[in-house]
């Protein structure tokens, strides 16, 4: 066994979005920095994110993605593999076999136990990340960064032995977020709404961005306000929302493929964003947000966010035409909502998970 070698198997795509692959990436530089070699087992799915991480230095081993390819009817997202599991393991296999890792890390909805037992022969430990707690692993830690997740969801899902890390405490964020987090938080004692974030993740397939645009021109915004639009460098919608954009009646600009997102957080008054893994990075900063769940996993999330009063929620995008604008006059009507949601925020996470799951792995 190659006792510095990890290996991750995760995908990006239009579909699925960019979430699962960014978290492990976040992860796998941190412990590259810490003189381990990391190496990504990814799918060549349509909005793959391949070369990005090669350009973080980083080994690649692409898999192809076959059009109409035979999946496993389990579990619930199993369609997201692109191929059976047993096919998918046969491929890993082969890479882990002369990799010989230390650690296997796995973020797959698609993937569990059968594909975990499979390459068994081929790893040291296996650290699963999940957010569903709706399917059987044979891992030695599992990681879930939902706040308010109860371990005991994972009870009947994982062996008696496997050390379970549940909470936003343990969310891999990028270590620029934890840097900014004391600027963010100590310019918003007073900052009024004059800077709005949207950013509905990396690929927005069904352009939930165009809806809260169209949203935001019905709203009276102060003469001075500035929105910044962020869309991944995949999404497909990104030309629309640069047309639209130009129509709207405050300042609006389109940036996509950004490299500081977090000082654009923390330069922010107020997020528009989806229920996926950017919620921990703005609560490292502080950040309100009004967030939209976009998919069925994104509800426990958003339900946990807002029960810690950090956010005002639109429970799915149909309701954006009506929720988005009434939410948006009340919280200008009161910046003192804004400064509340700010410091419920910040007491989600502090940004420092990434070392805190590390010190558990090594």
């Amino acid at each position: 066994m190659n006792n510095r070698a990890v290996v991750f198997r995760a995908d990006a795509s239009l579909e699925m979005g960019t979430g699962h692959l960014m978290r492990c990436l976040t992860l796998a530089n941190a412990l590259q920095a810490q003189g381990h070699d990391c190496h990504f087992i990814c799918r060549e799915h349509p909005g793959h994110l391949i070369e990005y991480v090669r350009q973080q230095g980083h080994k690649v081993y692409s898999l192809a993605c076959i059009a109409n390819a035979e999946t496993d009817e389990t579990p619930a997202h199993a369609r997201w593999l692109g191929a059976t599991q047993a096919q998918d393991a046969a491929l890993c296999a082969a890479i882990l076999s002369v990799i010989q890792p230390r650690w296997l890390v796995v973020d797959h909805y698609a993937l569990d136990a059968r594909w975990e037992q499979q390459l068994e022969p081929h790893y040291r430990r296996l650290l699963v990340i999940d957010d569903l707690a709706d399917r059987p692993h044979l891992c030695d830690v599992l990681l879930d960064q939902t706040l308010g997740r109860d371990p005991l969801d994972y009870q009947p899902w994982v062996p008696m032995d496997c050390r379970v890390l549940c909470g936003a405490q343990y969310a891999l964020l990028r270590p620029e977020f934890a840097a900014l987090r004391p600027y963010s938080l100590q310019r918003r004692q007073s900052a009024p709404l004059h800077h709005i974030l949207v950013s509905m993740g990396g690929v927005d397939k069904d352009n939930a961005t165009g809806q809260i645009l169209t949203a935001l021109a019905t709203v009276e915004l102060p003469a001075d306000c500035t929105i910044t639009v962020v869309m991944g460098s995949t999404a497909p919608w990104l030309e629309t929302i640069r047309r639209q954009a130009a129509r709207m009646p405050v300042a609006t600009l389109v940036r996509s493929g950004v490299g500081n997102m977090a000082q654009l957080m923390a330069d922010s008054d107020l997020a528009i964003g989806a229920a996926g893994a950017t919620s921990w990075e703005r609560c490292c900063l502080g950040l309100p947000a009004i967030m939209v769940v976009l998919a069925t996993n994104q509800q426990q999330v958003a339900a946990g966010l807002q029960d810690a009063q950090a956010v005002r929620v639109v429970l799915a995008s149909q309701d954006i035409p009506l929720t988005l604008p009434t939410l948006m006059k009340e919280l200008l009507q009161s910046t003192g909502q804004l400064h509340q949601m700010s410091q419920a925020a910040a007491a989600v996470t502090d940004g420092t998970g990434v070392a805190r799951v590390i010190g558990h792995l090594e």
